[in-house]
């Protein structure tokens, strides 16, 4: 059984990952404007990677008999003036995330419902390494500065990028 509190925490999360899809294709965008084709695929692939994650919960709330709630959601940062400030951005939101992944699974300790602890398990070990892997880009971008070769050798790295969904799921 699934409290409706619980219910209306994970229908909120759906609205909050499809959200990020928007946020990261908006990445995306200005990446592709400033012919940093790389950096693009990056963000592309990492909107595909929310879109998963919001249909992990959609799935886990109809398999526990709860009634999925899409709703809207606040249009995305559109504008960058640099690299920097995109993964400035894009951490910041991981962040965000995290917190709400927090957020639910202290819900889901307190009202004792292990079904969702379990499954939200795999979006905390997910924001660890969302975090470490933005943080690392970010202290990278740091370090090249403008550097164009730097930035050339970084978007050919991040042009390889492609999404997987993980065995099983």
């Amino acid at each position: 059984m699934i409290s409706e509190r619980i219910v209306n925490e994970l229908n909120e999360q759906i609205k909050h990952e499809f959200f990020s899809a928007n946020a990261y294709l908006a990445m995306a965008a200005y990446c592709k404007e400033q012919d940093l084709d790389g950096f693009a695929n990056f963000f592309m692939v990492q909107a595909e990677e929310e879109r998963f994650h919001a249909m992990k919960f959609f799935n886990f709330i109809n398999e526990l008999g709860g009634r999925v709630r899409i709703s809207g959601f606040e249009e995305p940062k559109n504008d960058f003036t640099s690299l920097e400030e995109v993964f400035n951005e894009a951490l910041k939101h991981e962040k965000l995330v995290t917190d709400r992944i927090n957020l639910l699974m202290d819900l889901a300790i307190n009202e004792k419902n292990y079904a969702c602890k379990s499954f939200l398990n795999w979006f905390i070990d997910e924001q660890v390494e969302e975090v470490s892997m933005f943080t690392t880009l970010l202290n990278k971008l740091k370090r090249i500065g403008e550097n164009s070769y730097g930035i050339y050798i970084l978007d050919t790295e991040l042009a390889s990028r492609t999404f997987t969904p993980p065995a099983g799921e």
